[in-house]
């Protein structure tokens, strides 16, 4: 079964640093691609960044820049390293796993979530 577990996430003052991982297993990893969403109260899930089976990389606008993607560990680890943080920022933030990452209805597959809290 596919398993998706996310850690890393805590409370960080405006300007600070995160780095989210998600650690996964389960499934043929260059059948798929990769992405993280993010979702604050109130709001719908939201891409955050993605990377397909070949390397490339989508960003939102709102964290082009800031936040950076990537794979380790053979593509089973996914990375999200988030720099110059803003209260914006502040959600749960999901891994995922499908054959398009970049919307919601393309993600087969979520981890349970991490909490950013970004305060001003």
């Amino acid at each position: 079964q596919v398993q998706l577990v996310e850690s890393g996430g805590g409370s960080v003052q405006a300007g600070g640093s995160l780095r989210l991982s998600c650690a996964a297993s389960g499934y043929t990893y260059s059948d798929y691609c990769m992405g993280w969403f993010r979702q604050a109260p109130g709001k719908e899930r939201e891409v955050v960044a993605a990377i397909d089976t070949d390397g490339r990389t989508r960003y939102a606008d709102s964290v082009k820049g800031r936040f950076t993607i990537s794979q380790s560990n053979a593509k089973n680890t996914l990375n999200l390293q988030m720099n110059s943080l803003k209260p914006e920022d502040t959600a749960m933030y999901y891994c995922a796993v499908g054959w398009a990452c970049t919307v919601v209805p393309g993600v087969n597959y979520w981890g349970q979530g991490t909490q950013v809290t970004v305060s001003s």
